[in-house]
């Protein structure tokens, strides 16, 4: 299972601790606790006190929702201080008269700080955060279909699940390589007992390829030049000779020479086309 993925889907986080035992009271006293906290001073003494305890009291459940997610390696305790940081905003601003228990409403805060972090912090190349969002989805909707279907699910199956189209569903199988990258310099096993790193397995851009092209180019355009000029050609750029040596071998003079490759090389320059 891949970075930020989990086992069921979040849409189905239980939002109660696992222990049934005495649920109805510790939500009572949950809410008491609130209550209080809202009555107080923000510079009440007593307040900090109660904040702090209440942040206490849920530390195992933000730990447990950060669990349900798959961390990358060594980056378990960085989910539980980004569940923490979202529990201490929703002991912030929980408000106890709006009706809903502090676990509903700290419970989504605390997976989409998570979801946050997957996002933005965990991705070693860029990619467009639709694309992130459905690559981190499209794992656990493919286990979940396999599961219901007994095989594996089409594309066009895991595009209706995912809500999106078979283009995206395609898109963001690709985008989960971006997850990770490998370094230029892990070493790769050749069976070779010289280890050498993977950056030398890694093409350059080789200039040569231009100049084959404009060879290529010129080769038709090459061919139609009067035999002179073919031969002032090569006794310049071939042979290495000067204009001097080229007029002294032609019979004319380098002045003539000079014009001679201008207008040949112009020739040319304008056969190539822009």
């Amino acid at each position: 299972m891949t970075a930020g993925e989990r086992a069921t889907d979040l849409d189905h986080l239980p939002t109660e601790p696992a222990d049934p035992s005495g649920r109805a009271e510790q939500r009572a006293e949950t809410l008491r606790k609130f209550r209080e906290l809202a009555r107080m001073a923000p510079d009440d003494a007593k307040r900090a006190v109660l904040r702090e305890e209440l942040i206490a009291d849920h530390m195992n459940y933000a730990r447990y929702v950060a669990a349900r997610f798959s961390a990358p390696p060594g980056a378990a305790e960085d989910l539980s201080q980004v569940a923490y940081l979202a529990l201490v905003k929703a002991v912030d601003n929980y408000d106890p008269d709006y009706g809903v228990a502090f676990i509903g409403y700290v419970t989504p805060m605390i997976t989409g700080e998570i979801k946050r972090y997957f996002r933005d912090s965990t991705w070693d190349v860029h990619v467009p955060r639709r694309m992130q969002e459905l690559s981190l989805a499209l794992r656990g909707a493919t286990e979940d279909l396999a599961h219901k279907l007994g095989r594996s699910p089409t594309v066009e199956e895991l595009a209706v699940r995912l809500e999106a189209t078979v283009e995206e569903v395609v898109e963001a199988a690709d985008a989960a390589n971006a997850y990770s990258a490998a370094s230029l310099d892990r070493p790769v096993d050749n069976g070779d007992e010289h280890g050498v790193a993977l950056g030398e397995f890694v093409g350059a851009e080789d200039a040569g390829f231009e100049g084959v092209v404009d060879r290529t180019a010129l080769k038709p355009l090459l061919a139609r030049l009067p035999e002179r000029d073919k031969r002032i050609l090569m006794m310049r750029f071939f042979r290495g000779m000067t204009q001097s040596q080229i007029a002294e071998e032609i019979g004319v003079s380098q002045m003539q020479v000079s014009r001679l490759l201008t207008r040949i090389l112009t020739e040319l320059r304008e056969g190539l086309g822009p």
